[in-house]
């Protein structure tokens, strides 16, 4: 996980590009190569944690609302081995971005619980104070897996199943 750590700023941070967190394949060196798969191998949820105030114009991450659902068919026809950052971004998230765009605002404290596969990005920062965030991975306790004989889903595997 991470600690991003936005100041005020009128440049391009460099870093606002669409994507997905990536969640295997981290011996590659190049995060482009590292990967994510169907079953959400290595990360449960995409969590964004609020350790400042964050209004519209303190470098809220940006979402798109549901493009969980075009992640997912996407990714399904990969199966296990998944596609890389590289994969997923060469069209620049395009199959998403007919999504609604929300803004992850809040006060210090809030807590965004997300699906893994998410669209997401980070912006420039245009407000007067440092804002500070935690993207901690939650870890799975046992592997997704969208063919249980119980029924029993979590909330990520039924919205994965929805969206198939």
């Amino acid at each position: 996980g991470t600690f991003p750590v936005r100041f005020p700023s009128l440049g391009d941070p460099g870093d606002a590009g669409w994507h997905v967190d990536v969640s295997f394949g981290f011996d590659n060196p190049d995060f482009m190569n590292w990967r994510v798969n169907i079953a959400s191998k290595g990360r449960a949820l995409l969590m964004l944690f609020l350790f400042s105030d964050v209004g519209d114009d303190d470098a809220p991450t940006r979402i798109r609302a549901g493009s969980h659902r075009d992640i997912a068919r996407q990714l399904a026809p990969a199966g296990e081995a998944g596609l890389s950052l590289g994969e997923l971004a060469a069209d620049g998230f395009a199959g998403s971005a007919r999504r609604e765009e929300v803004l992850a605002t809040g006060e210090a404290g809030t807590v965004y619980l997300c699906h893994p596969f998410l669209v997401h990005a980070a912006q420039p920062h245009r407000g007067t104070t440092p804002r500070f965030m935690a993207q901690p991975p939650l870890l799975p306790r046992e592997p997704l897996r969208l063919d249980r004989e119980d029924g029993a889903y979590s909330p990520a595997e039924t919205a994965i199943r929805l969206a198939l």
